[in-house]
């Protein structure tokens, strides 16, 4: 017969493992870069750039979003915008 005591830890040690499971295997997949965009897309030439020149602005744009909620400001900021917009690019 199993003591109520070890019976509760059992069940919680079960429960916290089948947490740390559920969420390693919930893990948000990255956004597509603009790069694995303009690929997918087979842009080549004019359409290639302006569909890179949009996409970096767009990027910019969320980037400096993003920044502006984090309330960064100075040298914090520029480094955050600038490796957010080099993730965004997929350079």
């Amino acid at each position: 017969m199993i003591r109520p005591l070890a019976l509760a830890v059992t069940i919680g040690i079960g429960a916290a493992i089948s947490a740390a499971v559920g969420a390693v295997a919930q893990t948000p997949t990255p956004a597509p870069t603009c790069k694995g965009q303009a690929a997918e897309k087979k842009l080549a030439g004019a359409a290639l750039a302006s569909f890179t020149s949009k996409c970096r602005k767009d990027a910019a744009a969320a980037c400096e979003l993003s920044a502006k909620e984090k309330k960064l400001a100075g040298a914090a900021k520029t480094s955050f915008t600038k490796k957010c917009v080099s993730d965004a690019e997929g350079t």
